[in-house]
């Protein structure tokens, strides 16, 4: 089996690359986030039938509960019915799209897709673990299934506002309204359900994920799933932190605080909190992993983000893994060390699951072909469809770690091409 590459050709201009270096250059940051983004909504599944188009549905009144995006407008989501034996069981997928962390980006962000459901398509795919096809997606294709639009920028975790820019920062309220509005179209009778997301809305299913399970009677299976969202709190290329500036701006501007768990908060500040690494072990409800050994997301805009690698030393490497030098390859292999460091204990517990590949990826669930397909990526011969299954449904303890790279040749890895 020959290695796959998926090349994404970044428009990204060397303007936007090395502007707002005082900020951490949010504009790459979110030209990044929607790129990527943007590739797993737009991928097509390796078989010949074309993926379900599923209609926008706006949460009407959601406003008057202050449950709005970032520019006011209400929220959304789309939802494809569950039938047969999957029509009581539910799976609620967070979108991602990174953050905004200043004024500034939050303005530029209220006029896209990811702070208004004005610019939102009427209608998207669902592909991976969202298609409706057994041949696709083996454990969840009959249920109810929905993704829940991101607009808020803090990963639904928000709560205050910016008046004067006329910013609403409303994602613990959309949120909620989303959960009381599906919990009203039937979700309230489910028996299984399965809180997912990806990127920042990988972050977000672990923030949420004991809330979720609130939402139901202790007889029902309740799970989560975080997918591309275990994002570290490391030093960069330069021996700063570039992506605890940006977790801090997020955490003061939108007052984080006040929805993160207190059991963490009596430990360590907001800030520290809002990193997974420091959140897992606080998650009571039973939590699976799934992230790429080499978050492509995490080395373009967190390791060797342009402020930290001003020279563009990094470049070739960011761009595909294959032009690395041994040095550099060398500060990704300390970089998985610390993710595998990082989910020690919780991996000790039975009812966590894992699936850590050594990829060059982001987001693997929402992609057909890196989620369940002929040549879809494996360890010890088990695709992630069938990993996550057998964790959910308890067929399996799943605790699959790969070994270092460049040793899976089953990867789907991303190379980018910026011009």
């Amino acid at each position: 089996m020959t290695m796959k590459l998926l090349l994404l050709v970044a428009v990204v201009e060397v303007a936007c690359l090395v502007s707002g270096i005082l900020s951490f250059g949010s504009e790459t940051l979110s030209e990044l986030s929607f790129l990527e983004n943007d590739v797993v909504s737009t991928a097509r599944p390796s078989s010949s039938s074309q993926p379900l188009m599923v209609d926008l549905t706006l949460i009407q009144g959601a406003d008057s509960k202050g449950a709005v995006c970032l520019d006011g407008t209400v929220p959304g989501y789309h939802l494809d019915r569950g039938f047969g034996s999957g029509a009581d069981s539910w799976l609620i997928h967070l979108e991602g799209g990174g953050w905004c962390n200043t004024i500034r980006n939050c303005v530029y962000r209220k006029n896209t897709r990811r702070g208004s459901s004005k610019h939102m398509e009427n209608q998207i795919p669902f592909t991976g673990i969202l298609s409706n096809k057994p041949e696709e997606n083996p454990d969840f294709f009959n249920w109810n299934r929905v993704k829940l639009r991101y607009c808020d920028g803090a990963s639904f975790s928000g709560d205050s506002e910016d008046e004067s820019a006329q910013l609403q920062f409303r994602g613990q309220k959309i949120w909620l309204a989303a959960m009381e509005e599906l919990m009203s179209k039937g979700m309230q009778k489910a028996d299984q359900a399965l809180l997912s997301g990806c990127s920042a809305g990988g972050l977000a299913s672990i923030i949420h994920c004991d809330e979720f399970r609130s939402l139901f009677p202790k007889s029902s299976k309740v799970k989560c799933l975080s997918d591309g969202g275990f994002f570290l709190d490391v030093m960069d290329v330069s021996g700063g932190r570039t992506l605890r500036t940006l977790f801090g701006g997020v955490v003061q501007l939108q007052e984080l605080q006040k929805n993160l768990p207190k059991s963490c908060l009596d430990q360590l500040d907001p800030t520290s909190c809002f990193f997974p690494q420091n959140m897992i072990e606080h998650v009571e409800t039973p939590l699976f992993l799934l992230n790429a050994a080499y978050d492509v997301w995490q080395v373009q805009a967190s390791l060797a983000p342009p402020s930290a690698d001003r020279l563009g030393s990094w470049n070739e490497c960011k761009s595909n893994h294959a032009n690395c030098s041994s040095s550099q390859m060398q500060f990704l292999q300390d970089f998985r060390n610390q993710m595998l460091s990082d989910i020690k204990d919780f991996s000790s517990s039975s009812q966590t699951g894992l699936f850590i590949n050594s990829c060059f990826a982001h987001c693997q669930s929402e992609r057909q072909e890196t989620w369940f397909a002929d040549d879809s990526p494996l360890i010890e011969d088990k695709p992630i469809a069938v990993a996550i299954g057998d964790w959910y449904f308890d067929r399996e303890v799943v605790k699959a770690i790969d070994c270092a790279y460049p040793c899976d040749n089953s990867c789907h890895n991303l190379v980018f091409n910026f011009k």
